[in-house]
């Protein structure tokens, strides 16, 4: 770049934080009259897992990083409206506000929410679970269950772990199947692999074979050799026909992995009845379609099966997720090169000898007013307004919201706001005044991104390739900022009633707590050392690196304090500023099991339970009549509701428009440009249509995050062309029953044309809730 007098510029390396890619950025910062900004960013070539690669997103870091309208003061709501404060005032406020509501002895009235956000920050990682902790609430509701929660419930009763989650090994498979999943668009998820398009072509460049199973025929089913569009909700019978044809063909060869397999021929019985012909309309796939998908599954040498959001935000979400990792496993591609494997981060718990444990239970409590049993520790999402708005004991009155948005991510929005606005006391960490923080009496606005370190502590646990990557700011907090890690360490000492104390007291006591277990444990490389010693001996500027540090040491490839001079530490890693390689996927079974019987369980008997509403769903398509099924979609340029305020995001295709294919457009009397309104059970919106054969007949596509069209917020960009709330068709009813998930794709609506105005009236109105 230029310079100009009183001008200066230099580079720096950062990690993009802004979705699950993880790509290495190499960032311009320009420094003029004292004050630094991020000016450019492109790919950092030397990046030991994106090797320069970098989407749109990341390519306008910087617009993100600068957007004018991020907060920088805390709010304070004084005689109802929300203005600016110190820090010390508004911790002053929450300190009251919660103490107030936490006085009566009952922590159920605090709740508290946590966005997707989290984590994809080092603070969001770190602090959440001593605030859940601290609350001593079981009022917990994070987008988990507006997202991947099926994948964690599946994997917890396969594995006995919810996080131990196989990945498809993306470099060294020659067959892939995706299933609900848009890579290309979204960079990738519950899989974490930057240049997802450049591997799917790769994939094919060796001879390889991509199969995509979705409704729409996206980008990433573009680039496919073959497209199956199934019929929304009908990825479960398809998938468990594929396992029917595994066994009534012979197909079945687990490999290496079939000595830590349990219940092989329950699945068969379960399977028997779903036979492609039985599945077939259900699905909307021709029944020998099937038996090649299963007959190619089972011939390729390695491959691997993968399914994502479309698959897991619909009704029978966790059955479908169980049968991907069954399909895996009966192939022979369950944690093996080229197949569904297991990573290894650098902070996961060192491996231990194989061993049963305790597994994975459900429904170890319920909630108050629905009755929905915890899952993983959380009630669903959607559960929450009736939480706060149903009276009677142990009634939310309280919540904490951090980096969520769920009046716009979550289903009967109109609802939770005004379940937000009844609520006695409500903080909230974000750094806009979006459509749920505006009802916040306290917003906690967190630093801009190039001013926060980056870590992957869940992304790397997810990553195709193992590896360890760190990025301290690059530019140092400004005057009025505080980190993440302080505001959300204060949050817990408020909660704790102790907010006068040192937030490095918080990390502190995280150090000793786990210096004393690891002294204590016989199987840890620090047995028997003296805990104190070893705290001195962590590096780190704040509590947070030390915490890091400690991990780090700790982890499968860690110093172990000195015992392994070669292993990692946060100083070591410090060294690598484009990160250290830590080799490809190895099998990992049995190490990564955790279930009763040591072995994968896989048939569990909440699975196994919830077939039979499988079988009936099969009954019920072919009787109930047809109308249109809608299902959400995803653009390069966004990512959920947190983006729309960068305007170089916005524009082009990124459009909150109605996807319809010609033959329901003519049908139904639609046409492109005009308007239409779509009515479901939670409400109705109406949008501009878009006529398009990217979608099968009889579905119709609106993309998620929009709606901001709420008055008290400031995201004006957003707000100018604000698009409709998809899930405000929603009343929050409908949900996947093992994992409290809200169907969010492929549930019913109706459709029918806006009259256009007469000529001589105002233009169209904009999108808009009805």
């Amino acid at each position: 770049m230029s310079e100009s007098v009183g001008t200066r510029a230099r580079t720096a390396l950062r990690i993009c934080p802004l979705c699950e890619a993880t790509c290495g950025l190499s960032v311009t910062v320009a420094e003029e009259d004292g004050r630094e900004r991020i000016t450019a960013a492109r790919g950092d070539r030397d990046d030991v897992l994106s090797r320069g690669y970098v989407c749109p997103k990341g390519a306008l870091f910087a617009e993100v990083d600068g957007d004018p309208h991020r907060l920088v003061r805390p709010l304070v709501r004084r005689d109802g409206d929300l203005r600016e404060a110190s820090w010390e005032e508004a911790f002053a406020a929450v300190a009251e506000g919660l103490g107030g509501v936490l006085a009566d002895g009952d922590p159920r009235a605090v709740a508290l929410f946590l966005g997707n956000p989290n984590v994809h920050t080092v603070a969001g990682a770190l602090y959440p679970p001593l605030l859940v902790k601290a609350v001593g609430t079981p009022n917990l509701f994070t987008a988990s269950t507006l997202d991947q929660m099926p994948k964690h419930v599946s994997c917890g009763l396969l594995y006995g772990d919810p996080l131990a989650i196989p990945v498809p090994d993306l470099d060294r498979t020659d067959h892939l199947l995706i299933v609900g999943a848009n890579p290309v668009e979204s960079g990738g998820s519950l899989c974490t692999a930057p240049d997802f398009p450049g591997r799917l072509r790769a994939l094919r460049r060796r001879g390889g074979t991509l199969t995509v199973i979705d409704p729409r025929r996206t980008r990433t089913a573009r680039q496919a050799d073959r497209h199956v569009a199934v019929r929304p909700g009908g990825d479960a019978p398809l998938l468990m026909a594929m396992v029917h044809v595994l066994f009534a063909e012979g197909l079945v060869e687990p490999g290496a992995a079939g000595k830590h397999l349990s219940g092989v021929a329950d699945v068969a019985r379960l399977a028997a009845d779903f036979a492609p012909e039985a599945v077939a309309d259900a699905c909307g796939v021709e029944p020998e379609t099937i038996r090649v998908l299963a007959r190619e599954l089972a011939a390729a040498e390695r491959a691997a099966v993968y399914g994502r959001i479309g698959s897991t935000t619909v009704e029978f979400g966790t059955l479908t997720s169980w049968l991907v990792d069954v399909l895996n496993a009966l192939t022979g591609n369950l944690d093996r090169p080229g197949g569904a494997m297991f990573p290894l981060s650098a902070t996961a718990r060192a491996p231990r000898p194989p061993a049963p444990g305790r597994g994975f239970a459900l429904g170890r409590r319920h909630s108050r007013v629905g009755g929905h049993p915890e899952v993983k520790g959380e009630f669903p999402a959607a559960a929450l307004a009736e939480e706060i708005d149903a009276p009677g004991e142990g009634r939310v009155r309280a919540l904490i919201c951090v980096a969520g948005n769920p009046v716009l991510s979550a289903p009967n929005g109109a609802r939770l706001e005004r379940a937000l606005a009844g609520l006695d006391f409500m903080v909230s960490v974000d750094p806009y005044l979006n459509e749920t923080s505006r009802h916040a009496h306290v917003v906690l606005p967190p630093p801009r991104p190039s001013r926060s370190p980056h870590f992957d502590f869940s992304f790397n646990a997810l990553a195709v390739r193992n590896q360890a990557r760190y990025t301290r700011p690059v530019i140092p907090l400004g005057a009025e900022e505080r980190s993440e890690s302080e505001i959300l360490a204060r949050l817990v000492l408020c909660a704790s009633g102790a907010p006068d104390a040192d937030p490095e007291s918080v990390d502190a006591m995280v150090v000793e707590h786990t210096l004393s277990a690891a002294v204590a444990d016989p199987l840890s490389p620090v047995h028997g050392r003296d805990a104190g010693d070893l705290a001195r001996l962590l590096t780190g500027e704040n509590g947070a690196e030390r915490r890091l540090d400690l991990m780090l040491r700790l982890g499968p490839y860690g110093d172990g304090f000195g015992a392994d001079p070669d292993g990692l530490t946060l100083a070591k890693l410090l060294e690598h500023p484009h990160g250290i390689d830590l080799g490809p996927l190895r099998p990992r079974l049995p190490e990564v099991l955790r279930t009763p019987s040591g072995t994968v369980e896989l048939c569990p008997g909440p699975i196994a339970a919830d077939v039979p509403r499988l079988r009936r769903f099969l009954t019920e398509r072919r009787e109930r009549p047809a109308a249109p099924v809608l299902v959400g979609r995803r653009h390069l340029r966004s990512n959920n509701s947190w983006m729309h305020n960068v305007p170089g995001l916005r524009g082009g295709s990124n459009r909150c428009t109605l996807h319809v294919h010609p033959e329901d457009a003519a049908r139904l009397g639609l046409t492109d440009g005009g308007l239409a309104e779509i009515r479901g059970d939670g409400g109705a919106v109406r949008a501009p249509v878009e006529v398009t054969d990217a979608v099968r007949p009889g579905v119709v596509s609106l993309p998620h995050g929009w709606g901001h069209d709420r008055p008290g917020t400031r995201t004006p960009v957003a707000s100018a062309d604000p698009g409709v709330n998809v899930n405000q068709l929603l009343d929050g009813r409908l949900l996947d029953p093992l994992s409290g998930t809200a169907v969010l794709n492929g549930f019913p609506v109706e459709i029918a044309p806006v009259p256009a105005p007469a000529p001589s009236a105002s233009p169209a109105p904009a999108p808009s809730a009805v």
